[in-house]
């Protein structure tokens, strides 16, 4: 139950940093499915901080919703911060929200060549006046059971936005 406290007491922090800097998210998810957005959606206020969220579980989902090249699958695994920084692009682009946020990963045993519990994010900002977001990705390995991977990660993404989002000046 103390973690649950802690995980919301961080959650109302980011979600009052966002209402401070009057940033809207949309997300691009593949592992969290949705996760990361859910968790900011038990918010009371979250109408302002969310615009929309993807679920792109499947290949042709990246490709077809958030923009993901064929080149950069080909180039890199699906889970990759290459993907994830594409993704967090896409939905920025295809959204009327000025920050995104994206995962993917792997949390079980499925792909030999990466670790169970492997997850790549990405966090993209739009500035006014500028043409191109800023974006910031990284990798980090999560241990645990499937969901408690998930709900980690969402966590996770959450509460570095407001680092990234000093660090895009």
């Amino acid at each position: 139950m103390k973690d649950d406290k802690q995980a919301d007491q961080q959650v109302d922090e980011v979600a009052t940093f966002m209402h401070q800097h009057e940033l809207v998210l949309t997300t691009a998810e593949s592992c969290t499915a949705g996760l990361i957005a859910a968790t900011l959606a038990d918010i009371p206020g979250a109408g302002a901080l969310l615009d929309c969220a993807y679920v792109v579980y499947s290949v042709r989902s990246k490709q077809h919703c958030v923009g993901v090249q064929a080149e950069t699958l080909q180039r890199h695994n699906l889970t990759s911060e290459a993907v994830a920084r594409e993704m967090a692009a896409g939905a920025l682009k295809n959204s009327h929200a000025n920050v995104a946020i994206a995962n993917t990963g792997v949390t079980d045993d499925t792909d030999p060549s990466i670790a169970p519990g492997t997850q790549c994010f990405a966090w993209a900002f739009k500035r006014p006046n500028e043409p191109d977001a800023q974006l910031f990705s990284e990798t980090r390995k999560f241990n645990g059971e499937r969901n408690e991977i998930r709900t980690a990660a969402a966590l996770y993404a959450l509460t570095r936005l407001p680092g990234y989002y000093s660090k895009a000046g």
